[in-house]
C-alpha cells in the first residue's frame, strides 16, 4: 500500500512539474455546480487560472466528509471538449459517532464540457488515505459527476 502511494504522489508532482505549463483555460468553462454520484456527493469546480482548477465536496452518509482538490486539466488531442486531470487534496470527515478524521486525497479522471450546452460530465477515481489510530487506505471514491456549468 506505502508503494501504492509513493507512485501516486510521484505521478502527481510528475504531471505538475511537466504538464501544468499552458496558461489557456483548457476545459471550456471557468465553474460549475452539480453532483458526483458514488458515494453521493455536491460538487463545485472553480477555475483557479491556467490549466489549474480547485474542487470542493461534501459527501453526507453516517455524517459528513468534506474534501478540497486541486486538479491539473490537460488536453486530449482529438477529442473535443475532453480532457483529462490529476491532482492532490485533502479532507475531514464527521461520523455520526462522534469521532472525526482528516486524510489526504488524490484525484485522476475524464472531463467533458459539451459544446453549446452548458453541462459538464467527469468520471474519476479518488484514493484517500484516512490518518487515526488505525490509518486506513479508502480507494472507492469517485464516480460519474454532472454539473451545470455557470461560466
Amino acid at each position: 500500500m506505502k508503494k501504492l502511494m509513493l507512485f501516486f504522489c510521484f505521478l502527481v508532482l510528475f504531471s505538475t512539474a511537466v504538464l501544468a505549463q499552458r496558461k489557456s483555460n483548457v476545459t471550456g468553462y471557468s465553474s460549475a455546480i452539480g453532483a458526483k454520484f458514488y458515494p453521493a456527493a455536491f460538487t463545485y469546480k472553480h477555475g483557479l487560472g491556467g490549466n489549474v482548477k480547485a474542487e470542493g465536496l461534501i459527501y453526507f452518509w453516517s455524517g459528513a466528509r468534506f474534501t478540497g482538490l486541486v486538479e491539473w486539466y490537460h488536453y486530449i488531442q482529438g477529442l473535443p471538449g475532453l480532457t483529462w486531470y490529476i491532482g492532490p487534496g485533502a479532507h475531514i470527515q464527521f461520523t455520526n459517532k462522534n469521532t472525526y478524521y482528516f486524510g489526504l486525497d488524490g484525484v485522476i479522471g475524464l472531463d467533458w464540457k459539451i459544446n453549446n450546452v452548458p453541462l459538464n460530465l467527469s468520471l474519476d477515481w479518488q484514493p484517500s488515505y484516512d490518518f487515526g489510530s488505525n490509518g486506513e487506505f479508502k480507494g472507492g471514491f469517485g464516480g460519474l459527476g454532472l454539473r451545470y456549468v455557470i461560466n
